[in-house]
């Protein structure tokens, strides 16, 4: 191990530096710390994963066909895509409306998107696909769409917009964002088990915009390869930290509540059109890996708050083991310091509780460098203002893991409820 002095961080140093030694990006939760359960959870029970079990041999998954022959429904109260386990594959894809663009044109994009959507997802080919062969193993594929603040003013229909909706405020400690990352006005997030298939669907949909939109960016990430871990491991990032430990999940009895709206937003305002739909959050966290790579493994377990091999707390044995935030050591400093992330980033009360369901991003490094790694940071919540803010404002303040993290791109989207047979997704904004 490296020279503490030289490369390390201290306890000592962690505790009472603070955010003055520490500044660069913050992610939520984690912004570093998000997911639901593994990606295999979409193949329990279907024929190659038990509950209990992962296939030993790998030829066995890959002659079986189950992972390409596997749906995910794209009709039904809420959108596919939020709380669907996790693919391995994944885009979102952000689009800026042109000058003039009418309502009746933008509703023809999301009747097209959510006709194209629902062959994809059972694996036809699009209505206008001219590979249909490459829909035909669909792998999970979820298609989810979002409507960004500037498509109420572009429909003329400003009081619809829900006040939550709107960029997220300065974080001037640790933002610095570029435009080429950032804010849109329609967003498609296309998931999938294979990228072949996430390929022809962000195209095929993508052309369905010509002269009503323009593409403004696409970001594309990965997950553990399905089979790689058993079902409901906790995904790891590219930090080599395992990643998504404190979320909701569908057997707490508030978790709908804690993802889905009820039309309410925390101000009082209504949105009857809103009703079983979601608020996202998408950050893009560039992980500079380089100076990360630096430091010891002691001084990042104090900076992140948990072990790296098992995600537990400082405190504990098992990744789900309850953290103690009182706990001293042998010197009487805290065992977790209350500038690490997991100190900084734990709920304050269940108002703060937010669906991460992050993806891993690795692109061509850009001249003189070595590596241009990070996160697509993603959450989902009833009302960001209640539940993403607060939490961001706080570890912009101060987070241990700033040093290594820089958020380059934000936006948010309202993610309407999903769609009936027949209908299309944000049919309620245009009817009710």
């Amino acid at each position: 191990m490296a020279d503490q002095s030289s490369r390390g961080l201290s306890r000592r140093s962690v505790l009472t530096r603070g955010a003055g030694a520490v500044v660069g990006g913050a992610v939520v939760g984690s912004g570093l710390v998000g997911g639901v359960v593994g990606g295999a959870a979409g193949y329990a029970g279907r024929g190659v994963l038990d509950d209990d079990e992962a296939v030993p041999d790998w030829e066995t998954v890959a002659d079986s066909g189950v992972v390409g022959a596997a749906t995910e429904p794209f009709h039904g109260p809420h959108q596919a895509g939020i709380t669907t386990a996790p693919q391995a594959h994944a885009a979102f894809v952000g689009f800026d409306l042109a000058a003039g663009a009418t309502r009746a044109e933008i509703q023809g994009v999301l009747r097209a998107w959510s006709q194209d959507a629902a062959r994809l997802t059972s694996g036809r080919g699009g209505l206008a696909d001219l590979e249909p062969e490459l829909a035909r193993d669909p792998a999970r594929l979820t298609v989810t769409i979002g409507f960004g603040p500037g498509l109420f003013d572009a429909v003329r229909m400003p009081e619809k917009r829900p006040s939550w909706l709107r960029q997220l405020p300065a974080f001037p400690q640790i933002d610095q964002l570029e435009d080429r990352w950032s804010e849109g006005d329609l967003l498609l997030q296309i998931c999938a088990d294979d990228p072949l298939i996430v390929s022809h669907a962000a195209r095929i949909l993508a052309s369905g915009v010509r002269g009503v939109a323009e593409q403004k960016w696409a970001q594309r990430g990965f997950r553990k390869a399905v089979g790689t871990d058993p079902t409901g491991r906790t995904q790891r990032n590219l930090f080599g930290q395992i990643d998504g430990t404190e979320n909701p999940g569908p057997d707490d009895v508030d978790f709908d509540q804690v993802v889905f709206s009820d039309g309410r937003s925390s101000d009082g305002q209504i949105q009857r059109w809103m009703r079983g739909g979601s608020s996202l959050v998408l950050r893009r966290i560039r992980m500079t890996m380089d100076t990360w790579e630096e430091i010891d493994r002691t001084s990042r377990e104090l900076s992140m708050g948990r072990r790296i091999d098992t995600g537990a707390p400082l405190t504990g044995v098992h990744e789900h083991d309850p953290a103690d935030f009182e706990a001293l050591d042998e010197v009487g400093l805290p065992v977790i310091p209350p500038g690490s992330h997991m100190a900084r980033a734990r709920q304050r009360d269940r108002g703060e509780a937010m669906l991460r369901r992050p993806y891993n991003y690795d692109d061509p490094p850009e001249p003189g460098r070595i590596s241009n790694s990070g996160l697509i940071f993603t959450a989902y919540q009833a009302d960001p203002v209640r539940t993403y803010i607060p939490v961001q404002r706080r570890l912009a303040e101060q987070d241990a893991l700033n040093t290594w993290t820089v958020p380059i791109g934000s936006a948010v989207f309202a993610l309407p409820p999903g769609a009936p047979e027949g209908g299309y997704v944000g049919q309620g904004l245009f009817d009710g």
